[in-house]
């Protein structure tokens, strides 16, 4: 009974020790080495705060880059547009008016009356003029009527001159710096207008790529501060592939190789690596094979060429693609 006994032990020490020269031998290269499918997510948030009015999605859904995701309320900035616009109104009133005449057409039909009036009295002036100096000349009458006469005219024509400065000066517009300081003000409440209308757009939250919804973070009715993430999106372009090598292997690998994946259920694909780790860690406890526990190894990463076959969180084997 103790030869069965103490055969028994030599076996199992037999076994362990060559348990552990195979897993722990030196300069071995593993036949695959061991990973698993990750994602970087894109994370949507609305730029503004406000309370969502709208969800198109649920989780697990499948969007086109473009399509509606979320929206929230819009109540402040279609204030603020409405704001805006009577802004741009007023603004460009104001420059109506710099550009229009000094005074008002009604001013300027007084003016043109009182032309009227003052031609019809220079004419009558010019009149007895000439009637004293025919007078005079004949010697029927005084000088002194010759004088009133000449005066009553002279009067009259400064008088109709005075008016017409006074017409053209209230056809005039604005001096030009109160015209530059109102075209100014009109080109500053457009900008102001195109700035709420963008900011009014961003409400309403589109898909930036095509890809499958991982979560939505609230539901309708709750409010969102800006930049917290109303939606995760997973767009295939964003899965890659991470896995760990031993360091004798580094420096067989670049970025741009290509390695071969196999996953349960699935067929092999070809990823390309492109990402090597310059720092070594211990064996994450997550890898999937024993072989690899306790020893240093290296992070690399790869891109799968075609995505849509994984699953985010997949243990995949990988082995270098001995087609390339």
């Amino acid at each position: 009974m103790k030869r069965v006994v103490l055969l028994l032990l030599v076996i199992a020490a037999a076994i362990g020790a060559g348990t552990w020269w195979f897993l722990l031998r030196p300069g071995d290269t593993p036949a695959a080495w061991q990973g698993w499918v990750e994602a970087d997510s894109l994370f949507i948030a609305p730029e503004t705060t406000g309370r969502l009015t709208a969800l198109s999605v649920r989780r697990g859904d499948r969007i086109e880059e473009g399509k509606p995701l979320f929206a929230v309320d819009s109540d402040v900035a279609d204030a603020q547009v409405s704001a805006a616009q009577a802004e741009v109104a007023q603004a460009q009133a104001q420059l109506e008016t710099a550009r229009a005449p000094r005074q008002r057409p009604e001013e300027i039909d007084v003016l043109i009356a009182q032309k009227k009036a003052a031609e019809a009295a220079l004419e009558e002036s010019r009149l007895d003029y000439e009637r004293a100096k025919t007078l005079v000349a004949k010697g029927t009458t005084a000088t002194s009527v010759l004088d009133q006469a000449r005066a009553a005219f002279d009067r009259d024509t400064a008088q109709l001159e005075q008016i017409h400065h006074q017409i053209a000066v209230a056809r005039l517009p604005a001096r030009q710096p109160d015209l530059n300081k109102a075209e100014q003000a009109l080109t500053q409440a457009r900008a102001n207008l195109e700035q709420m209308r963008l900011q009014a757009g961003k409400h309403s939250v589109l898909a930036p790529a095509t890809g499958t919804v991982q979560e939505v973070y609230y539901r309708k009715g709750e409010v969102v501060s800006a930049g917290n993430p109303v939606v995760a999106l997973l767009p295939p372009s964003a899965l890659k592939i991470r896995f760990f090598v031993p360091e004798a292997v580094l420096p067989s690998l670049q970025v741009g190789d290509k390695v071969t994946l196999t996953c349960d259920g699935c067929k092999p694909t070809i990823a390309t690596i492109d990402f090597l780790s310059e720092e070594a860690e211990y064996t994450p406890p997550v890898i999937y094979s024993l072989e690899e526990r306790a020893k240093l190894v290296f992070r690399v990463e790869a891109v799968p060429e075609k995505p849509d076959m994984l699953r985010v969180g997949q243990p995949v084997s990988v082995v270098r693609d001995t087609r390339s």
